[in-house]
């Protein structure tokens, strides 16, 4: 049951096809209501340049300003205040982008902002600002000054960004930016991305990469502090905070989409992991 409108990048923008773009926020407002909740199918840098108000993503709610950066990534929900937000720069690409020149398959999944669901906003100090503006603009003279566009020139200006604002992230955020370098770990994420309405079972997963549980777990904890249930826990309320939010699904429905036994058992694990009740949560909570 799709609960969000759906953006797709614009491929043939240019005539020929191009997986990276800039759009100014000021530019898109008139395709957007008031309020309207939405996602992506590609990768989104926001850099808010004027004004300041709301920007949701997931389940986060941020307050932005001026030399704030907002990260989204495929698939997930996200929502702003175009009244208040004046105007900003949004860096758009996909991910075969990189991948179609880049030999490293994971390298979108070593950078922190992309690694982590924790934290989707970076606040830049004005140096970290204007750096990052004056690299987005240059995407943007490659893109509409040259008839040919040279995609190895925009695809090394990316790479530039993606790193200059991965550094900054992990010095700011130092605490919860873990660097995941276990492939059973990298892989059980994953996993849990893909899976979690499935099975919420650390033997379900452990199963899939031919370990044990035990060593899955052991693993795990090593990786990111949390246990392996944890993890699978942590997706299973993100995703029905945001159903709750977003979606006019009953108590009933969400429990049977993401694969509960039956709602009381679904609203005992959500009220153990926040604190609330389902309808708590929804009516306490409006978008």
């Amino acid at each position: 049951m799709n609960i969000v409108s759906e953006y797709h990048f614009h491929k043939t923008k240019y005539g020929e096809e191009l997986l990276i773009d800039v759009v100014e926020l000021k530019n898109i407002k008139k395709y957007l209501s008031k309020k309207v909740l939405h996602s992506l199918t590609y990768f989104d840098i926001t850099l808010i340049t004027e004004g300041n108000g709301t920007f949701k993503i997931a389940d986060k709610i941020y307050e932005v300003e001026k030399g704030d950066v907002l990260f989204t990534m495929p698939t997930q929900p996200r929502e702003w205040d175009i009244e208040n937000i004046i105007n900003g720069y949004a860096l758009i690409f996909e991910e075969s982008f990189l991948l179609s020149f880049f030999s490293d398959p994971n390298f979108l999944k070593s950078i922190s902002y992309f690694n982590t669901t924790e934290i989707h906003k970076l606040t830049l100090s004005d140096e970290e600002f204007h750096q990052t503006f004056s690299l987005i603009r240059n995407v943007q003279k490659e893109i509409d000054e040259y008839e040919e566009k040279d995609k190895h020139i925009l695809r090394a200006i990316l790479y530039q960004i993606l790193k200059y604002l991965d550094r900054i992230f992990i010095q700011k955020n130092s605490v919860i930016c873990i660097k995941l370098q276990n492939r059973y770990v990298y892989k059980f994420i994953e996993l849990v991305n893909l899976d979690y309405r499935q099975s919420h079972t650390v033997q379900y997963y452990s199963d899939k990469l031919c370990i044990t549980p035990n060593y899955l777990n052991e693993l795990v904890k090593k990786e990111t502090g949390l246990t392996a249930k944890q993890v699978i826990n942590n997706k299973l309320l993100s995703e029905t905070r945001i159903l709750l939010l977003y979606s006019q699904m009953s108590v009933a429905e969400i429990a049977g989409l993401l694969n509960f036994e039956n709602s009381s058992y679904f609203i005992r694990f959500f009220h153990k992991q926040s604190g609330l009740t389902p309808l708590q949560y929804r009516n306490n909570t409006k978008p």
